[in-house]
């Protein structure tokens, strides 16, 4: 049987874009084998949202001509979206596609491969991106050695925010039918995923495209599919939440009581020369709002510091408005410039080592931020879903792979809200029957990163199971 080998760089969607290739890869009569191995074709998929990510694209395509030079050299994403000539360029690359084309990957492999080896020209399929109107459907009912199922409803972006390349390789919003979306949620459920995420470019931006159907009903049609669990939306934009969607949000009893919300800066300038669609105030109400329907809301963040004239009053309001809005956690990211960006022509840039002290200064704030709201579950129950062994020693789960130590099986997990949970595994109770199932863990010792529990109990499908008189959310397809 031919092989096929992955590597994929950047965010979750190229993560579900690549196991949706593999599963056409795998109705082609191929087998997976790791990357390092010699593998017939290798794919490549690419991201290109920083210079660093371009760079190890390129690292990561150069790897695989290496291992072997006669294989199908497939390079996909956003990098090979943006840079395409660029991607041709590097010795050994047979077959650049670009994002809106990489269901035709199998094809165009088979059609290449029906040609003479080396190729002299490789085969560019990559087009305007901008122009695309349609979402390529790609469905993937199960994902290989994952515990979290990623379920891809949207592609591209609207905003052009100045920082960000991202609209650029991606396009602009590309909604996924909403019966496809459920389809595909059922089956995911059927195969045993207790959590699945809702994953896109700009999930907050979903139906943008549609005709009067937006997250919020999609988030209530979820509600009512069978053996689904729990659903996580990847991230939302401030400016995306509104009556409706919170009110979706309190009532349901599947979706996370967890949100991802960009912030990106707390001062009203910079994120005017961002081109970010809200001001703090309006940030904020958003946060209030949301709060009084969910007042154990987990609220997630990213914050970007060092954006070009970014001065140590406006970094010291972000960092105030940080600490007021009691975030649970952030993703801290330095500024740094993307050729082809809005931003990348501004001339006012802030200091390396200014930039450095800055991102210091919020992840001590986050880890503070993280230990608080921990705290106030300290001693309650929660419901985690363990995803790997705490310490992983080669495949197997073996004693002594505990936080400090510890003898005894050590799973980690995160719960409803987001909170990362290591318990051990009671003696006894194989430690395999519980990864990817919804466990009670008594949270005894909170943390800055990382929280400890006690197993209480496994919930299976019975205990799920909705009463015959509860009354099911209407359906909006």
């Amino acid at each position: 049987m031919p092989t096929v080998a992955f590597h994929t760089l950047g965010c979750k969607v190229n993560f579900y874009d690549t196991e949706a290739i593999w599963q056409m890869f795998k109705a082609a009569g191929y087998t997976q084998i790791p990357f390092e191995e010699r593998a017939d074709v290798y794919v490549v998929n690419t991201c290109t949202v920083t210079n660093t990510g371009d760079r190890k694209s390129r690292q990561m395509i150069r790897r695989a001509v290496r291992t072997n030079p006669a294989a199908t050299v497939v390079v996909t994403g956003c990098y090979a979206q943006v840079a395409p000539k660029e991607v041709a360029a590097i010795a050994g690359v047979d077959l650049v596609v670009g994002n809106d084309r990489k269901s035709q990957i199998v094809r165009l492999v088979e059609e290449i491969q029906a040609e003479q080896h080396p190729y002299l020209h490789p085969r560019e399929q990559v087009g305007n991106i901008l122009k695309t109107r349609e979402f390529e459907e790609m469905d993937v009912p199960w994902f290989e050695e994952r515990t979290r199922a990623n379920l891809k409803i949207q592609d591209g972006c609207n905003n052009f925010c100045t920082f960000c390349i991202i609209p650029f390789a991606r396009g602009l919003i590309r909604s996924r039918k909403p019966e496809n979306i459920l389809l595909q949620a059922r089956k995911l459920a059927a195969a045993g995923y207790r959590e699945i995420v809702l994953t896109g470019i700009h999930t907050g931006g979903y139906g943008a495209d549609l005709d009067g159907y937006r997250l919020a009903h999609l988030l209530r049609d979820l509600e009512t599919v069978p053996d689904l669990y729990r659903v996580r939306i990847s991230s939302i934009e401030a400016s995306e939440i509104d009556d409706e969607l919170i009110e979706v949000l309190g009532r349901s009893s599947k979706v996370c009581k967890h949100l991802h919300i960009p912030l990106q800066a707390g001062d009203n300038q910079v994120l005017k020369r961002m081109n970010r669609h809200y001001t703090v105030e309006e940030y904020a109400d958003k946060l209030v709002r949301l709060r009084a329907a969910l007042p154990e809301l987990a609220i997630t963040s990213d914050v970007i510091v060092g954006f070009p004239g970014e001065s140590d009053d406006a970094f010291d309001r972000t960092e105030a408005f940080i600490r007021a809005q009691r975030f649970s956690q952030l993703h801290v990211f330095p500024y740094s410039a993307r050729k082809g960006t809005a931003a990348a022509r501004y001339t006012d840039v802030v200091d390396e080592e200014v930039k450095a002290a800055r991102v210091e200064r919020l992840i001590a704030l986050s880890a503070e931020l993280t230990e608080a709201y921990a705290r106030g579950f300290s001693g309650r129950t929660l419901e985690v879903i363990p995803e790997e062994p705490l310490q992983p020693q080669g495949s197997d789960l073996r004693p002594g792979s505990g936080p400090n130590g510890e003898d005894g099986f050590w799973l980690v997990g995160h719960a409803d809200n987001y909170l990362k949970v290591t318990f051990p595994v009671p003696a006894g109770m194989p430690a395999e029957d519980l990864v990817g199932q919804v466990c009670e863990v008594e949270l005894t010792r909170p943390g800055a990163q990382l929280q400890h529990g006690t197993f209480v109990r496994q919930i299976t499908s019975d205990d799920t199971l909705p009463d015959d008189d509860e009354p099911a959310m209407e359906m909006s397809v």
